[in-house]
């Protein structure tokens, strides 16, 4: 297990974290989550064994094997499946041995090493690589390109991949879906929870956390707090610490009041009923969880447009491409204030194709595409924080667009976005990507616009920044058109999906489990033919009867100290039973058993403590061998 005791960790002047504890039991999957520059990063090199505490200690078994992914790529001229492959440093080791024993003519060492081989499934290492890129989104023919004409997102996807090709008893993950779509998203979900190791995962996708994790590791005011549970569990539990302050419930009492009044005015109007249902669904959520984010630094809105038009936007027959090269062929959209529609599709489906169309970015091939007269489009994509001025500070920024504003007004709403002192007058060269999201999100809320086209809008941004934009969305009173990976946003800001495939635009009838199955179906559609060796499905099956061999090995302690609990709650039970049938006797309560009566109700009271405490215990430690028989058997 990993076992950090009273840990200072320090860099340079900043100290990061200061007595912090923590246990993470064998295969225990734990979210790291903090505010950006608490020390996630860091712990993860010091569990790597590139730093050393400034204080306490961090204990791991010294025969894990540890893989992370990497965050630079070193080897352009790599292919990517031997790159992916590079991940499994004792296969490649032996893979060396034995090309120089066959240079030696050395039989011997062949003979060995071909075991060697064989225990580390080499025979179909290749095969089990591509099949990591596939997963990953990766084509045949991109499987066999140099890293090097990749684009940085794309290399990522290579490191996250090199990483789950290596063997493991610890899997340091530091932020591995920021570059994924969904449709990747969904399926390194799966990987993971059949992942029989230790993991340790730094994320800001609550979604993703909530699938993958059993344990949030908390880093806050250079503490440490683990709590049982995904990222759900973990912002209730801490709503129920923080709501104890009086100033959480001030907020809260100050935000129902303000969605109260708003549903009271415009419920009942017919163009305003779906923002009224958008705030009913924020108001639900509010009694449970905003005093978990009552020191979140971010607090905005999009500025209402002051002129409207119906329809905002209208393409008909649509062909949608690029020069010859058509993606989407008779497209029909009409967007209305307040529509508020969730794209999804496959990776390369044209959904961001779309959205450069109705943005202006690019011109349908053929077609009509109608602009309301009124229309003022908040465009926010990617490549959009590579346009921002490196030498402007974010002040400077919003002064271009609104010259004539006070700026106090300006640096007012920028602090809205946690741009606050000095770093409203700092140039955006030295802005992490996290900052420069913010700040072009900035700039669109501060143009007032009426329809909101937003590709990948929570890529780089934490949990804190990504609920303040969900806030802000479910406020916005025109139309929001959205890409996301981020399944959090589009359940909780969107009414309607989209289906963005096989060349068609259309609507989704279903919610995003229903995607999720639709997406299985289309993968198996549309899957090439395999290139897998014949023995394929034979080491397919043996490395799952290795991974339930670990599994049942990982199972036994967890067995014997569920069953620990169960006698122990059982002694428990018959003290209490005890207990109970003397108090039910009338002596007890003559004048002369005063002593007697005290020290019954002390043990009663005492043994009630230990009650609640070993069936809490045992109910967890039942709930882990139900996830573990679980995993057994879907590896069976």
């Amino acid at each position: 297990m990993i076992r950090i005791q009273n840990l200072t960790l320090q860099r340079g002047p900043q100290r990061l974290l200061e007595d912090a504890e923590l246990t993470l039991h064998a295969g225990h999957k734990a979210g790291l989550i903090g505010a950006n520059g608490a020390g996630k990063s860091t712990l993860f090199a010091l569990l790597r064994g590139e730093l050393t505490p400034d204080g306490g200690s961090c204990d791991l078994p010294a025969d894990w094997r540890i893989a992370h992914m990497r965050q630079e790529i070193e080897t352009l001229d790599r292919i990517a499946v031997d790159y992916v492959l590079d991940g499994d440093l004792y296969l490649r080791q032996v893979q060396r041995d034995l090309l120089a024993a066959e240079s030696a003519q050395d039989g011997s060492a062949l003979a060995r090493l071909h075991a060697e081989l064989d225990s580390a499934d080499g025979y179909t290492a290749d095969a089990r690589a591509r099949k990591l890129l596939a997963g990953l989104g990766f084509t045949n023919e991109q499987m066999d390109r140099r890293v090097g004409d990749f684009s940085g997102g794309w290399r990522m996807r290579l490191n996250l991949a090199q990483a789950l090709m290596c063997p493991s008893d610890l899997l340091l993950l530091d932020e591995p879906t920021n570059h994924l779509d969904l449709d990747a998203i969904l399926w390194l979900e799966d990987w993971l929870k059949n992942y029989p190791g230790t993991l340790l995962l730094i994320s800001h996708d609550r979604d993703f956390l909530d699938a993958v994790v059993d344990h949030i590791a908390h880093i806050e005011q250079c503490k440490m707090t683990v709590y049982r549970g995904g990222y759900s569990a973990f912002e209730r539990a801490r709503a129920e610490r923080l709501a104890q302050q009086q100033q959480a419930y001030d907020k809260q009492q100050a935000q129902r009041a303000h969605m109260e009044k708003y549903i009271a005015r415009f419920k009942a109007q017919a163009t305003k009923a779906r923002q009224a249902q958008s705030r009913i669904k924020a108001l639900e959520r509010m009694e449970e969880l905003s005093a978990a984010h009552v020191d979140s630094p971010f607090d905005f809105v999009f500025r209402e447009s002051q002129k409207i038009s119906s329809p905002l936007l209208d393409l008909s027959e649509g062909r949608l491409g690029y020069g010859d090269k058509t993606i989407l062929e008779k497209v029909k959209l009409q967007l209305t204030p307040g529509a508020r529609i969730g794209l999804l599709g496959p990776n390369g489906a044209g959904k961001s194709t779309l959205i450069k169309n109705l943005a202006g970015e690019l011109e349908p091939l053929s077609g009509r595409l109608v602009r309301g007269e009124n229309l003022t489009v908040g465009y926010f994509a990617q490549h959009q924080l590579d346009s921002l001025d490196s030498k402007a500070s974010p002040l400077l920024h919003l002064q271009r667009l609104a010259p004539s504003e006070r700026e106090q007004t300006l640096r007012d709403f920028l602090g809205g976005f946690d741009f606050r002192g000095p770093r409203t007058d700092e140039p955006v060269l030295n802005f992490s990507g996290g900052e420069k999201a913010r700040l072009a999100l900035a700039l669109i809320a501060w143009e007032r616009p009426n329809l909101l086209l937003l590709d990948e809008p929570t890529n780089h941004l934490d949990l804190e920044m990504r609920l303040a934009l969900t806030m802000a969305l479910q406020e916005f009173s025109g139309a929001v058109l959205v890409v996301s990976h981020d399944r959090h946003l589009l359940k909780s800001t969107t009414d309607d999906f989209l289906l963005v495939a096989d060349g068609k635009v259309e609507p989704f009838d279903g919610d995003l489990d229903d995607y999720a199955r639709w997406l299985v179906d289309y993968r198996q559609r549309n899957a090439p033919a395999s290139s897998a060796p014949v023995n394929a499905d034979k080491t397919d099956r043996k490395a799952q009867r290795q991974a339930a061999a670990a599994l049942r090995q990982q199972l036994a302690p967890h067995k014997r100290q569920a069953d620990k609990l169960e006698q122990e709650l059982g002694t428990v039970h018959e003290q209490l039973a005890k207990i109970d049938a003397r108090l039910g006797d009338s002596d007890v309560y003559e004048p002369g058993q005063k002593d007697e009566l005290r020290d019954l109700l002390a043990r009663q009271a005492k043994f009630k403590v230990r009650e609640g405490e070993l069936e809490e215990a045992w109910m967890e430690a039942l709930e882990l061998l139900e996830s573990m028989q679980a995993q057994l058997e879907a590896l069976s």
